[in-house]
């Protein structure tokens, strides 16, 4: 039996590497292959009216949503959406994330633009935590989008307000009925920006709720008063999105 020394075992271990690499990029190369760019399932798959059983099982981490924050009960699919208590419209909420397969061959490979692209649960690569709304007969009823500050992607946290814009932009620019809302005791600008409003829209059969937040609340301070420290997350900085069937009877958003 040949006895290997440090240099060869250090060699045998360089070429489990390199075989394990060879293979992860063979797989990435047979994605791009099959198709100019590899497909990801995204909130934009799900459509208003369809059937729990219909949505492909094309994500992954289902969990009941707890009104657009962290997941609670672990779910098998979005066909368990009975075991989610109904909130005030009578609705489901399912939380979900999207498959992270492309990201893990993009990461593997150090493929940087790839990366940026298939990484996370996002929306214009702003991360969110994404949901779907059941009726009682299991109809995707509605969905919703809010900025997720657990996951470090591309976008900073300060930017999240923004999101607002883009989604303004995709169901179009006109015939949104804004407000903006005024401070309530103890918030404040951050450096010179306010920014709270609301907004609603109807088109194509859905009615759509937009929300948008950049403002220190009562309590927070970009700098420690007692200790003059720096406090950079001290801050809000959100959007909310909903979208529902119109035929719905009057969905109440729920607001951050």
């Amino acid at each position: 039996m040949p006895v290997f020394g440090g240099g060869a075992m250090k060699r045998s271990r360089m070429l489990v590497a390199a075989s394990v690499l060879l293979t992860t990029w063979a797989g990435f190369a047979t994605l791009l292959r099959a198709q100019d760019q590899p497909r990801r399932f995204t909130i934009w798959d799900i459509s208003i009216g369809e059937e729990a059983s219909a949505i492909p099982d094309e994500y992954i981490n289902y969990a009941c949503g707890t009104n657009g924050g962290p997941p609670s009960l672990p779910l098998k699919g979005f066909t368990e959406f009975r075991r989610c208590r109904a909130d005030a419209n009578g609705l489901h909420e399912v939380y979900f994330e999207y498959d992270d397969e492309l990201e893990y061959w993009a990461r593997a490979l150090d493929r940087k633009p790839e990366i940026r692209m298939y990484a996370g649960t996002t929306v214009f690569e702003f991360p969110i935590v994404a949901s779907v709304l059941f009726d009682e007969d299991g109809r995707a009823r509605g969905i919703r989008m809010v900025t997720d500050p657990r996951q470090h992607v591309s976008r900073d946290r300060s930017e999240f307000w923004e999101l607002a814009t883009f989604l303004r932009q995709r169901f179009g620019e006109e015939n949104w009925a804004c407000e903006s809302l005024p401070p309530t005791e103890g918030e404040r600008p951050v450096g010179t920006q306010f920014v709270k409003s609301r907004c609603e829209k109807t088109v194509d059969g859905k009615r759509l709720f937009l929300a948008q937040s950049l403002y220190e609340k009562k309590g927070q301070n970009l700098t420690d008063p007692q200790t003059g420290a720096p406090q950079p997350q001290a801050f809000e900085s959100i959007t909310r999105f909903e979208m529902y069937d119109s035929m719905l009877q009057a969905p109440h958003p729920a607001n951050n």
